[in-house]
């Protein structure tokens, strides 16, 4: 019997940077993460991602690494291998990250955006295995995310498709990180919520969800808003992708008990009915679906997986 590949993932976000050691079928050999250091400019981050990548690549022992992925927050020119604007890390501006990494580490190098790697490892390993259609949207820092369409993952012209949390759903609305007014991603991201937590007494929206736990009347109020400003969004893309299942990621994720019936009761008020039965379930994978989304997506360009 043939061993299992071995591939490195890297998933680098606004806050935290994550590696890991991933076998083909999708199983974690070692993990490790760090404070990604996004104020401090780009050799800083990339001197980050080779001292986490060499890491996990010791648990390979022997045994040979057949590529690193990383994902990453764009957008992104993946085809050029190019970070082109990206708001939450400094120094990723016109940056041949691609060409820079693949310099600096031993490995055959691969470049994806971060929500669309993640969908990926949802649709090959997580809740959306067995799916010919879905929606995976991640809420942490930003939002993001990706679809499969008639079995295919989606990347559009230079990779830079499914950039959902900057639909404009409220042209007067809060300014975004990307300079305009009103995207969903101001009005529903985690940083959001975190904003709204802070406003209202909160340290964080950790906390918010703790305290609505404990049946916390304004904790629930703002949350029950949040759920509310998600399930727009959501309905949106129901209406765009019609998938069969939407899965939702990132740390905001973690709240899902929370959130759900509020986004539910936005998709049956608003949505079209063809559209109110498709089921809106959390991660798999939980915050490991980038890591084994891009390092499977390794693995399947150097041939198909058994």
């Amino acid at each position: 019997m043939t061993a299992s590949r071995l591939a490195i993932g890297v998933d680098l976000g606004g806050t935290r940077l994550r590696a890991a050691l991933v076998a083909e079928d999708g199983s974690i050999l070692r993990r490790t993460e760090t404070a990604t250091l996004s104020a401090s400019g780009a050799d800083a981050v990339l001197e980050q991602i080779e001292t986490l990548a060499r890491q996990v690549a010791r648990a390979a022992g022997a045994r040979p690494v057949c590529g690193l992925g990383l994902c990453a927050p764009g957008p992104l020119d993946t085809e050029a291998g190019k970070a082109l604007s990206t708001p939450t890390i400094a120094g990723f501006t016109d940056l041949p990250l691609r060409t820079l990494l693949a310099g600096r580490v031993p490995w055959p190098v691969l470049l994806e955006n971060d929500a669309i790697a993640a969908t990926y490892g949802e649709w090959r390993f997580g809740a959306g295995r067995g799916s010919n259609n879905l929606v995976y949207v991640t809420i942490s820092t930003g939002i993001g995310g990706g679809a499969v369409v008639d079995g295919r993952l989606l990347h559009g012209r230079k990779g830079m498709a499914t950039h959902f949390g900057h639909m404009i759903i409220d042209p007067d609305g809060p300014v975004c990180s990307c300079g305009n007014r009103g995207c969903w991603e101001a009005f529903a991201s985690g940083s959001a919520l975190d904003r709204q937590a802070r406003k209202s007494g909160y340290d964080n929206a950790e906390n918010l969800f703790a305290a609505a736990r404990t049946g916390d009347s304004t904790a629930i109020e703002i949350i029950s808003t949040a759920a509310n400003l998600l399930g727009v969004g959501l309905v949106n893309l129901l209406h765009l992708y019609s998938p069969e299942i939407m899965i939702l990621g990132g740390g905001l994720a973690h709240g899902f008990d929370r959130l759900a019936g509020g986004i539910q009761d936005c998709i049956e008020s608003t949505a079209m009915p063809p559209f109110r039965d498709v089921p809106v379930v959390a991660a798999g994978l939980a915050g490991n679906s980038g890591l084994i989304g891009i390092a499977a997506m390794v693995f399947d360009r150097q041939g198909n997986v058994s």
